[in-house]
Formats: structure tokens, sequence, C-alpha cells
């Protein structure tokens, strides 16, 4: 791979959207990479529409687990190899699938992950920064937005 110049012309992007995944496994891969010549990698997180073919409510705290793991990835990864991270969201589970998971219901999830990001972790002072910036009088994580 570092013999054919690809390296030089690209730059990868490790997608993963769970809220579990292994870290030490990512920066493994992160590594090898950079051995192969790659000088900068992105991430790709998702921020609504990758739980789920019918989801139609977002699960909120899964979102921001998998931004978490992703922030622990790039605090273990070798210094200046991180790009940027795609937070993406999803309006189809797969090509063949209805919409889910509509931008509306979404924005408090990307608000959380932005700010999960931006602040390099989540906390209850961030939460109540969210629910300022929404207006909202209680932003809840674990469950569905009532």
């Amino acid at each position: 791979l570092s013999e054919s110049g690809v390296p030089q012309l690209v730059q990868p992007m490790i997608w993963d959207y769970a809220a579990d995944f292994d870290v030490e496994s990512k920066v493994h891969l992160i590594e090898k990479y950079h051995r192969c010549g790659f000088s900068k990698v992105w991430f790709a997180s998702a921020f609504k529409g990758a739980t789920g073919v019918n989801q139609s409510l977002t699960l909120i705290g899964h979102h921001l687990k998998n931004h978490l793991q992703w922030l622990k990835v790039a605090s273990t990864s070798p210094a200046d190899v991180l790009e940027g991270i795609a937070l993406t969201g999803w309006q189809r589970y797969d090509h063949f699938s209805v919409l889910c998971e509509l931008l509306p219901v979404a924005i408090p999830s990307l608000a959380v992950c932005l700010q999960a990001l931006k602040n390099g972790g989540y906390s209850e002072k961030i939460k109540e920064n969210v629910e300022k910036l929404l207006g909202m009088s209680n932003l809840e994580t674990d469950t569905f937005m009532r």
C-alpha cells in the first residue's frame, strides 16, 4: 500500500456508529494506516439514523456514548494524525428503507454530540448549556424525549 502512492492521495475515514466499540482496535487501525504512509485519518460518527431501520425517535444516549468513544480514540492515537470527524445524520438506515429519524426530532442529539466534541466530554454543566441553547427544561439522554 505504501509503495502504491495512495497514501499521498487520500485520507482514510474510519466509520463506527456503535456506542461501545473497541477503542484499542481503532487505535491499532490508525497506527497501521500511519505505518503505511497515511499522514492523516478521519473518524465518522452519527448523531441520528444509525440505530435501526424503523427508528423514529433518536436515542441521544447511544449517539453520545459513540462520540465519547471517538474522543477516547483521539486522545490515545498518535499526535497530529486525526484530521477531523464527520458527524453524520442519516436520513435512511439503508438505501432501501423509508425515512427514519427526521431532523427536527434529532436536533437535541446533534446539539449534545456537538457540545461533547467541542468540550472533550460531557457533564451536567454541558447538559444544562444544551438545555439552555435549545430552550428545554429537561433533556433526557437515556430515554426518548417527551
